[in-house]
This record gives structure tokens, sequence and C-alpha cells, in this order.
């Protein structure tokens, strides 16, 4: 059987509702959900292509059992950066900015493409960037 996608991204989170709020602004819709019930809450959802999924969206998420060795405050998202390729990137980054914390500004970067970057409410770093064939090395910097 094959599968259209062969990575999903994983985001640990403590709140489902939250993440609707946000994602759904940056244009992701809600796939399926299963409402948090102890270390059962699932949640995914698509934009085009990119799919994220959470989990498990209530306070288990501190059990699991590698991140359980981490404080409760440690930022989800240190050193993760999910890349989302995102068409008429001007106009989508005007929109974003009335609601998201912008850590880098649009600009065009030394390999070619516009980009910006920003924190979503749980610590994790998302770069939205001109869509690009991540197989063609033109794009890396010489």
């Amino acid at each position: 059987m094959m599968y259209p996608n062969e990575i999903y991204l994983e985001l640990h989170v403590t709140d489902f509702e939250i993440v609707k709020e946000f994602y759904q602004k940056l244009g992701f819709a809600v796939v399926w959900e299963h409402k948090p019930d102890e270390k059962k809450g699932y949640l995914v959802m698509q934009r085009k292509d990119s799919i994220l999924c959470f989990w498990p969206g209530n306070e288990k998420v501190y059990d699991q059992s590698y991140f359980k060795k981490f404080p409760r405050n440690t930022i989800r998202g240190y050193g993760v950066e999910i890349i989302i390729p995102i068409e008429n990137i001007e106009t989508y980054y005007e929109k974003t900015r009335s609601f998201a914390n912008i850590v880098d500004i649009l600009e065009t970067q030394p390999w070619g493409l516009k980009d910006f970057r920003i924190i979503d409410p749980f610590g994790y770093y998302l770069r939205f960037t001109e869509p690009h064939d991540i197989l063609n090395s033109s794009f890396t910097i010489n």
C-alpha cells in the first residue's frame, strides 16, 4: 500500500483548542481529531501537502517518556524548524503579521528564496518559504 506522505511531524502540546485557533489562521484545516483522553488525544491538520500532527492535547504531554526528563517550561520547539511552502508569500506574510510572533522578517535569503519565521504558541519554530524542489541542490549557499 502506498501512502501519500512518508514523514509526519508530531508536535506535543497541552491544548488542542489553542492549536486549532492558531493553525487555522495559518490556513490549516482539521482532518480529524480524537479528543484528549489520558494519553490518547490526537489531532491531524493539513494545509495543501503539509501535514502536522499534535499529541495529546492535555497535561499528559508532560508524562511522555522522553520529554518528562525536561522542566515543564522548556520551549518545545528548541532546535526544530518546521518548513512550510507558501505560494504568494508576500500576501501570506502580511496576513500572518497581524497575529503571529514574527522572529525573522520576510526577506530573500542567500539561496534565492524568500522566507520568514514565526514561533507558535507552544514555542515551535515555523519557517514559511516559497515553494521549491528541496531535492534540487541549487537552493544551497555556495
